[in-house]
């Protein structure tokens, strides 16, 4: 009961499981048993290869990381957990965590979210992704009726699009250059497009591939006077634009949006809480259960990673047995 395991990138593209001690809950602590973890190919792809680079060492940090960057490393941030202890009215609840991948853990109880009953927990891992989305959106600033373009059909780029076309009048298309993707966004009641039939002049295109060339994509999409909103993180790779075109004639907006900080018109009313207790209600939609593009044991996790940066998964749940 007084010790966990956890898994560490120990080296750029390698990782193990190791046995840590558990230290004992202390007023106001709770100790967590994890059910479910979810694996994202965007940022913890990044640092699974060693690509942070120096220079965002410190706020790439996430919440219980341990270790620094490149490795040895303990990074994770999507945890669905059972309270095993802590106070009485957490005990027994089903919970998220922006917590590595680990058996079971012991944090403030202040960092746990109790999720709504109507969301399952193997669902609940597409939380933290759905946070990155939602203040993608609030970046963005659609209004009614908008034509927008969402870049990059990955678990972002997707919870992106099934967001936005809860917007009345709206038209949103999806855009990647996987044909199979298409099925994804048939499940999320959003259409779909291969780049080159993509619908040009977008009132707001989001960008979320990951990829430089989908960022041209997003600008050639963009309408006059438009906002590409850039959501991908590149780690240390370049990007070279085309800004030599119409990006000029246009007049065209380019935007970053990044999860770590509200908007600025958000942060008078809005709180970090807030923000994931919004998250945690809109998965109870159950379409959302088609970017859970699969599922293994959490034993099996250093063979399973590597796989996944290079594949094309959307997010991966890791299940603790």
């Amino acid at each position: 009961m007084n010790e966990a395991l956890a898994f560490w990138v120990t080296a750029p593209g390698r990782g193990e499981i190791k046995v840590e001690a558990l230290p004992p809950a202390g007023d106001g602590e709770v100790v967590v048993r994890t059910l479910y973890s979810g694996v994202s190919r965007g940022t913890e792809s990044l640092v699974f290869a060693g690509r942070v680079p120096p220079s965002e060492y410190a706020r790439m940090r996430a919440p219980f990381q341990a270790g620094d960057f490149p490795a040895p490393v303990k990074y994770g941030y999507a945890s669905v957990g059972v309270v095993e202890q802590g106070p009485a009215d957490l005990v027994g609840r089903t919970v998220f965590c922006l917590f590595p991948h680990q058996t079971r853990y012991v944090v403030p109880a202040t960092a746990l979210h109790p999720l709504p009953p109507d969301v399952p927990p193997a669902r609940a891992v597409l939380a933290a992704n759905l946070e990155t989305a939602i203040n993608g959106l609030w970046d963005a600033l659609p209004r009614i009726g908008e034509r927008i373009a969402v870049v990059g059909a990955g678990t972002v780029g997707c919870l992106v699009a099934w967001l936005a076309a809860g917007i009345p009048g709206c038209q949103v298309e999806l855009i990647d250059i996987a044909p199979a993707r298409e099925a994804v966004a048939r499940a999320l009641g959003v259409p779909f497009a291969l780049p080159s039939r993509a619908t040009p002049d977008a009132d707001r295109v989001i960008h979320a591939s990951g990829a430089s060339d989908g960022l041209v994509t997003a600008l050639a999409l963009a309408g006059t006077e438009a906002t590409v909103v850039e959501l991908s993180w590149y780690g240390d790779r370049e990007v070279r634009l085309p800004l030599g075109g119409p990006f000029h004639a246009r007049r065209l907006t380019l935007r970053s949006s990044q999860v770590g900080s509200l908007p600025p018109a958000e942060q008078p009313r809005w709180t970090y809480r807030r923000r994931m207790a919004l998250a945690l209600s809109l998965l109870a939609d159950e379409r959302l259960d088609a970017l859970i593009s699969g599922e293994s044991a959490f034993a099996d996790l250093p063979a399973t990673l590597p796989a996944l940066v290079t594949g094309d998964a959307l997010c991966h749940r890791i299940r603790y047995d």
